[in-house]
Parts: C-alpha cells; sequence; structure tokens
C-alpha cells in the first residue's frame, strides 16, 4: 500500500502544486478586521477541499473566527486515530513595499513558493491533506482514522481554541497529534521538537499631555512621552541582552546535562544567526549557547513602538502619548501571569516623573514539553528519518503553538512536532516561502507517518 501511495503523490505534484497556489492566494490575516470575509474564504475554501477529497468536514463558529474540522474514519473501531493541526490564518503582509511580489499572488521562482502564509502554516498543513487524498485516492482507504482542527486564529494568540476544544473533547479523541508548524534543520536533517517557548504579550501606553502641544512654546518644560517610554524600555536589559526586571528568571526549568549535550550535536551557530538575519553580530547572554538561547531561555523583546507624528515633512510638536508592544518567550515552569506583573511593575517603576503609564491586552500561554517516549512519536521519528534520509534532531524551538499545551492539558495524548519548512523561509517577513521540495517532502513524511502507526 505504501508505495502506490507514494507513487500517487508523485504523479500528482503538479496539481497538489496548483491547490496549494489557490489556497495561498486567499488573504486570511486574522488580525485585521477587514480581512474578515477573506479569513472565512480560506475556512470555506479548505472545508470544500477536505470534503472533495472524501472526509466529513465542516466549518465551525466559534467567539471569533471559525474552525475547520473534518474526520475520515474506517469500518474497524480498533484503529488508531491521528489528530492533525494546522492554522489556515497568516501574519499581515506589511510592509508590501519590501516584498519581491505581491505577497497574495503566490509565484514560484527558483524552486520555492513566494506567498504570505506559504510556509506558516498553509503548505505545512496542506502537506498533510494531500497525504490523505493520496491514500484515498490510490487505495480508498486509510490504515488509521485521520482528523483535522485547522484553525484560523493562531496568529493572533488562538484567543478562542482553547474554549472549542473543551467544548468537543468527544468528537476531537485520538491517540495522538501531529502538527507541522516549524521547520527542519536542512533539506537533508529532520527536526523533533520536544519543547515549545510560552508566550505572553501587551501593549503599553505612556502619557504625558493631554494633547499634542507645539514644541516651541512648550519644549523643555513638558516631560515627552517618546523619551520617558525609550527610558523605560531601556531599563528592562542590559548591555549583555540579559532581563533585568527583578524576579524574571527565578523559575526557569535548569536543564540537564544530557540536554545540554543533546543542544550541542545540533550545528548551529553564532555566525548561522548572523547568515539568516543579516545581523553584524550575535547578541544575547554570553554563558549561553546560541541553541540555549534560541530554546530554552526566555526573552523580553519589543515588537513595535510609536509617537507622535511619523507622516512625511515635519510636525513639530511634542506628543501626547508613546506606545509599544512587548512580548516574552516563556520555558517552562514560567508563569504567563506572574511573568506579565513582574514586567509591568518594572516598567511602572522605572517610568520618569510626570508619565503615566498603561497597559492594556494582556494575554499568555505557557511554554510545554512533550514526550519522546510514545511509540507515536517514535513512528514520526522513523517516518522523518525515512524521507529525508537521516534521523531528527531533538530540539527545544524558541517559538510558540498556543495550541500544545491546550492539546496536554485537555486531551492528554502524545503530540509530535515535525516541521517541514526551512530556517530561512522568512516567516512573519516579506518575501515569506516555501521550498516545493519540501511541500513534496512533506507530503512524503505524512503518508509515511500514517503507515507507521
Amino acid at each position: 500500500m505504501l508505495n502506490r501511495v507514494l507513487d500517487y503523490a508523485r504523479a500528482h505534484r503538479d496539481e497538489y502544486l496548483k491547490d496549494l497556489l489557490e489556497y495561498l492566494a486567499i488573504p486570511s490575516v486574522s488580525a485585521q478586521p477587514d480581512r474578515a470575509r477573506d479569513v472565512k474564504m480560506a475556512a470555506l475554501w479548505l472545508s470544500g477541499h477536505l470534503h472533495e477529497a472524501g472526509l466529513r468536514a465542516e466549518v465551525m463558529p466559534t467567539a471569533g473566527h471559525p474552525v475547520v474540522y473534518a474526520e475520515w474514519s474506517g469500518p474497524d473501531h480498533h484503529r488508531p486515530t491521528v489528530l492533525i493541526y494546522g492554522h489556515y490564518d497568516v501574519q499581515p503582509a506589511e510592509p508590501f513595499e519590501l516584498w519581491h511580489s505581491e505577497p497574495f499572488r503566490p509565484v514560484v521562482r527558483d524552486g520555492y513558493l513566494y506567498a504570505r502564509g506559504a510556509s506558516d502554516n498553509k503548505g505545512q498543513h496542506l502537506a498533510h491533506v494531500k497525504a490523505v487524498v493520496s491514500y484515498l485516492r490510490a487505495e480508498g482507504t486509510l490504515p488509521v482514522n485521520v482528523k483535522f482542527l485547522i484553525e484560523g486564529e493562531e496568529e493572533i494568540g488562538s484567543p478562542n481554541l482553547s474554549a472549542f476544544i473543551a467544548a468537543h473533547r468527544d468528537l476531537l479523541a485520538c491517540d495522538c497529534v501531529m502538527i507541522s508548524d516549524g521547520a527542519l534543520f536542512n533539506l537533508t536533517q529532520p527536526v523533533l521538537t520536544y519543547g515549545l517557548r510560552g508566550l505572553v504579550g501587551f501593549e503599553v501606553q505612556v502619557r504625558c499631555l493631554d494633547r499634542d502641544v507645539h514644541s516651541g512654546h512648550y519644549g523643555g518644560n513638558v516631560q515627552n512621552p517618546a523619551f520617558a517610554l525609550a527610558q523605560i524600555l531601556a531599563s528592562l536589559k542590559d548591555a549583555q541582552g540579559r532581563v533585568t526586571v527583578p524576579g524574571f528568571y527565578d523559575d526557569v526549568r535548569v536543564l540537564s546535562a544530557e540536554e545540554r549535550a543533546a543542544l550541542a550535536r545540533i550545528p548551529y551557530s553564532d555566525a548561522d544567526v548572523m547568515r539568516e538575519t543579516g545581523a553584524s553580530m550575535a547578541f544575547g547572554e554570553p554563558e549561553f549557547t546560541v541553541n540555549e538561547r534560541k530554546g530554552v531561555r526566555p526573552t523580553l523583546e519589543v515588537n513595535g513602538m510609536w509617537s507622535g507624528y511619523t507622516g512625511p515633512g515635519s510636525k513639530t510638536i511634542i506628543p501626547a502619548t508613546a506606545h509599544a508592544k512587548i512580548t516574552c518567550r516563556l520555558v517552562p515552569n514560567q508563569d504567563p501571569a506572574k511573568v506579565i506583573r513582574l514586567v509591568q511593575d518594572a516598567m511602572r517603576a522605572a517610568a520618569p516623573a510626570g508619565a503615566e503609564v498603561t497597559f492594556s491586552d494582556a494575554r499568555g500561554t505557557p511554554a510545554s514539553l512533550v514526550s519522546l517516549d510514545a511509540p507515536q512519536i517514535q513512528a514520526a521519528a522513523r517516518a522523518a528519518a525515512a524521507t529525508y534520509g537521516n534521523p531528527p534532531f531533538y530540539e527545544l524551538e524558541g517559538g510558540s503553538i498556543p495550541v500544545v499545551h491546550d492539546f496536554q492539558s485537555l486531551l492528554g495524548k502524545p503530540i509530535a512536532l515535525l516541521g517541514f519548512g526551512l530556517p530561512d523561509d522568512n516567516i512573519h517577513s516579506p518575501d515569506e516561502r516555501f521550498a516545493v521540495v519540501c511541500y513534496e517532502k512533506g507530503i512524503e513524511a505524512s503518508i509515511r507517518f500514517i503507515a507507521e502507526l
């Protein structure tokens, strides 16, 4: 059966690529209210595609953007069930002028598919869909039961997914979960992730005046909120990148010697960071390696800041307010609510006289660790090794997938985290891309994973 399904997928690679191009043309940006109809359109496209393939599929409402759910069950009730998760929403594409092609007019260039959402996450979860399609078309059946849960709010923190999972535990019952929302080390080296950092975030406003005022009339006599905000932000880290917030590192889980050794075997260095980002130097806690800083140390970052006039020309004012968006990546044992409180308390304490500091839109999810011992995870490792030619690296990943914690706490089943992208896919950046060969290999890996189960 396996070889026939693999042959079918290879013979239909052009069709599968065409479907991905069509999917990527839908600008399903969950963060932008004016894209709500496009988000719904993407859900309907995917649901229709799954239904056409032979699955029972539906678009299910939440308090925000809907969830796409689909399932296929065979006559043997004792066969294992895998739940495949992904997200059909994408990041905003701005700034558009930095793209070399339009983000929602996907193009294939030099072996890469360029479009917003190509790697994060439409290409990766559609690879699983196409694996199931290949089984059903080639054999008319699957060796396992399959369920899909594809959400539309991952890029805004999955605010409604936990409630959805809690309300539909019976529907989502499974033996394991498969998530492909990450990267290979390279085209021949897969990675199985056993830990994900958590995430907290909020917005800060610094107000010094009740309105923008003339900088000639009032300059030198009133506090400028842009300077006040800069002073507050600068107080949060030292010159070497350590977070200076009191208590920030208190609950951080200490790595075992075995974990540090496993991370040290991954050939990734400061030079790789510089090459991938264009940075003139790597920067961070000097007592930790780049792999440790990437996955097992918490961070505090400014994602955006604004104040006053930023249009063309000059407008000589002192602004009334200044704003910033802050996020922290968390590691196991850190409590999101506690970290938010610690950081906000430190920012209030650092505020200069005359600056009123307020916070909004606070949210968070804890870090996750998954077991590598479950037979389903070992099945994923065998599938990856057969597809890419090497056994996988085992890695603690720096990114966050909020649903992993929800799956752990609400479903309690093993979770396989096997990414199909590449580290330089430019996710969340201009010119996001997904190698065509990664899409094809992702389909193969999923076919093999289903067979291994």
